[in-house]
């Protein structure tokens, strides 16, 4: 359904992205960040569905400086190279921006077409960068973070600016239960948590901790918000 277009970014890097529009109405517009594996056919088969579902959706390759064409798998020498990429060579100032420059480019473009609200969604290092804009920026109506790992350790204190709904696994090897318990406790009245009895990453059947209830159930719950607020 989608293709891959690309996106100037603040200093001029043209940055490869997923985009899928809708056979019908549009809903709204939605930004979908990726894992730390990249934009791969996993994401761009989400990307995909929620077109599906009525968004033009736009998946930002927030990886393609350092790594071009950057769609790893899941085990062996792909995640580990995942992990040094997210953890040591990508600059995570530079992922907000970029991210930000593309929720402004889909907003430009919905001003010019009538497409509605803006959302944002994210999955593991993408559910960081999803709780993050929630945070700081003013374009999104809501929020759907899965399973983001500095969403209870790094930025647990600021209250989200719009709807918010994190998805956590209590058996995540990943993301611990006992900050996320913590970060419950906050009481933050913008944000809703939701815990599953499953591990990191279940919403991809393409990994070990693949648990579809989980999956189906997370996304139920993305939907009715975003139609909440008016998607």
């Amino acid at each position: 359904m989608g293709e891959t277009i690309k996106i100037t970014m603040a200093d001029g890097f043209e940055m490869p992205c997923y985009h899928a529009v809708p056979a019908g109405e549009r809903r709204g517009g939605l930004v979908l960040v990726q894992e730390i594996f990249g934009v791969t056919d996993h994401i761009r088969e989400l990307c995909d569905e929620y077109a599906e579902d009525g968004y033009e959706v736009i998946s930002p390759g927030l990886f393609e400086r350092i790594e071009p064409g950057c769609a790893l798998g899941y085990s062996g020498a792909d995640w580990e190279r995942a992990v040094q990429i997210a953890r040591d060579e990508h600059d995570w100032e530079q992922g907000l921006d970029d991210t930000r420059r593309v929720i402004a480019w889909l907003k430009a473009r919905f001003s010019e077409i009538g497409g509605g609200p803006l959302f944002i969604v994210g999955y593991c290092f993408g559910g960081s960068v999803a709780w993050r804009m929630a945070q700081t920026c003013d374009d999104i109506a809501a929020a759907s973070c899965y399973y983001g790992g500095l969403i209870a350790t790094r930025f647990a204190d600021e209250a989200p600016r719009c709807a918010t709904i994190a998805h956590f696994g209590r058996y995540d090897s990943l993301v611990p239960i006992e900050p996320v318990e913590a970060l419950i406790a906050k009481g933050h009245p913008t944000a809703q948590h939701f815990i599953y009895e499953a591990g990191h990453g279940f919403n991809s059947d393409r990994r070990k901790d693949w648990h579809p209830e989980s999956a189906d159930l997370a996304k139920e719950r993305t939907l009715m918000l975003f139609r909440a607020l008016g998607g």
